[in-house]
């Protein structure tokens, strides 16, 4: 028993009666509900993808899926640390690990120091701002990428990632 039996034992019940008010979109692989208290949600989607319940893998998926987000580990053990300030760095760790088996987000290396946690698992495109470190989606009419590849025999397509990387011009100043 812990201290989200009772949204538990609940969960998959609402998220079935009301998926158009789910702030997650797990269908499409997408966090959709800015700033929306999603406990109930997260759960029943951890319980969905058969992920054991605990205070802190819901404060992790609360952190991950409330709104679409890009953040390395170290940004997930901030946030998750301000509700929840006795879970460890490890825990996020090893969370962050079976969320990305489990296919609830995605993980992305985009700088090598490291890797970003993608709350949209549906394909899309990103843009990297080496400079700051933002990472951003870019909408669908920003970037088309035309045809795939011929791959070597005997292997096959997992999938393709674009990111786009970008830095501040010499001597420009950005318009505020």
């Amino acid at each position: 028993m812990n201290a989200y039996s009772a949204i538990d034992a609940t969960a998959d019940s609402a998220a079935a009666d009301s998926p158009a008010d789910s702030p997650l979109d797990a269908a499409a692989g997408i966090a959709t509900g800015e700033g929306v208290d999603c406990t109930a949600a997260a759960i029943a989607r951890l319980r969905r993808a058969g992920v054991p319940v605990t205070q802190q893998r819901v404060e992790i998926a609360r952190v991950l899926f409330e709104a679409p987000v890009h953040l390395c580990a170290e940004q997930v053990w901030d946030r998750v640390r301000e509700r929840t300030p006795e879970t460890s760095r490890a825990t996020v760790y090893n969370t962050l690990r079976l969320f990305t088996e489990l296919k609830l987000v995605r993980e992305l290396s985009v700088d090598p120091q490291r890797m970003f946690y993608d709350s949209t698992t549906a394909p899309h495109f990103h843009l990297y701002n080496v400079d700051t470190g933002e990472l951003r989606d870019l909408a669908e009419d920003e970037l088309t990428v035309l045809g795939r590849p011929r791959l070597p025999e005997g292997v096959e397509l997992q999938e393709i990632d674009v990111v786009v990387r970008v830095r501040s011009r010499p001597g420009f100043a950005a318009r505020a």
